[in-house]
C-alpha cells in the first residue's frame, strides 16, 4: 500500500485502507517508520540516508525527493547516492545504491543528507523517465513548492532544459497522487486529449469530482484502486456515479494501477482508440511512451 502511495502516506490512509491492527503490527516490527506526525514510510526509505552517510554520499534524485516528503511513481530498490566525482567508494557500497557522481556546493545541501530541494527537482526533471519526473513535480506542488519550481524553470540551462522546462509546465499541485500523475503523463503522449485534474462536473443529476477531466472531448479518466473502493458502499456508489455520468454523455475510463504503472503502452493505445486517434502519432512535444 505505501508503494502504490507513491513511498509516503498518511496513518489515516493506510488503516483505510488496511486495519488499524494491520498498521500498528507494521510499525511494531519496523516495517513501516514513522517521519513525521501521522505520516509514514517504509523502512528502507527510511534507511536511505543512513547508507547515504556511511559512505559519505548525499541521498538524490527519487530518494532524495522522499527525504523532502515528496511521492515519487516507483520507491528505488537501493537508494541514489551522490558523491564526489573522484572520491573512491569501498565496493561493499557499489551494490547497494544506485550510485551517481557529482560535485556539490555547500548551499546544495539539505540537512547535510540530500540534495536541496531546488537541485533536486532539477535533477529529477532532468534525469529521471517523464512519467517518475512529472509524479515528483506533482508532489512537490502539493507541498508548496510553488517557488521552487519557478527557480528551476528560471534558471535551466545546458543540456535538458527543453525536458525540464516541459515536464515543469505540465506540472499541477491539482494531481491527487503518484497513480494519478503517471496516469496523466501518458495522456499527455496522446495527441489531442486534453485532460485536468480533479475538475468537478456538475449537473441538476449528478456530482462528481473525476480524477482526469478532457471538458472539450467529455471524457472522463478514473484512476482506479482497489485499496480505496474495496468495499459494498464504495463499490455502489461508485457504479452510480458512473452510471449517471453515462446518462450524461460523457466517457468513462477506468485504468487500474497495475495497468497504468505496468502497461503504459497499452493504457495509451486505449486512450487513441477513445478520440479516434492513431497511436503511432507522435505528440509535438515528445512523451516517450513505455514498452
Amino acid at each position: 500500500m505505501l508503494e502504490r502511495c507513491g513511498g509516503l502516506s498518511t496513518r489515516a490512509a493506510l488503516i483505510a485502507a488496511t486495519s488499524r491492527a494491520d498498521v500498528d503490527r507494521a510499525l511494531a516490527a519496523g516495517l513501516v517508520v514513522a517521519v513525521g506526525r501521522g505520516r509514514y514510510t517504509l523502512r528502507g526509505v527510511d534507511a536511505a540516508a543512513a547508507t547515504a552517510h556511511a559512505m559519505n554520499g548525499t541521498l538524490c534524485l527519487s530518494s532524495a525527493a522522499l527525504r523532502h516528503g515528496w511521492e515519487v511513481k516507483v520507491v528505488p530498490d537501493r537508494p541514489h547516492v551522490l558523491v564526489p566525482r573522484k572520491r573512491r567508494v569501498p565496493e561493499r557500497f557499489r551494490g547497494a545504491v544506485h550510485l551517481h557522481r557529482g560535485d556539490l556546493h555547500a548551499d546544495d545541501l539539505a540537512e547535510g543528507i540530500a540534495t536541496g530541494r531546488e537541485l533536486t527537482l532539477l535533477q529529477c526533471l532532468r534525469s529521471l523517465p517523464d512519467d517518475e519526473a512529472l509524479a515528483i513535480a506533482d508532489s512537490a506542488l502539493r507541498a508548496g513548492e510553488q517557488a521552487t519550481l519557478a527557480r528551476v524553470l528560471a534558471s535551466v540551462r545546458g543540456a535538458g532544459r527543453t525536458k525540464v522546462l516541459r515536464i515543469g509546465n505540465a506540472a499541477d499541485p491539482r494531481a491527487a497522487n503518484a497513480f494519478e500523475s503517471v496516469t496523466r503523463a501518458i495522456c499527455l503522449q496522446v495527441p489531442g486529449l486534453h485532460v485536468d485534474p480533479q475538475v468537478v462536473v456538475s449537473s441538476p443529476c449528478c456530482w462528481a469530482r473525476p480524477d482526469l477531466v478532457d471538458r472539450e472531448r467529455r471524457i472522463i479518466i478514473e484512476c482506479e484502486s482497489f485499496e480505496w473502493h474495496g468495499n459494498r458502499a464504495g463499490f455502489r456508489k461508485d457504479i452510480r456515479r458512473y452510471t449517471l455520468l453515462s446518462a450524461e454523455g460523457w466517457l468513462v475510463l477506468r485504468f487500474t494501477w497495475e495497468d497504468v504503472m505496468f502497461r503504459p503502452a497499452w493504457v495509451r493505445e486505449v486512450l487513441c482508440r477513445a478520440i479516434g486517434a492513431d497511436a503511432r502519432t507522435e505528440v509535438a512535444a515528445p512523451w516517450p511512451v513505455a514498452a
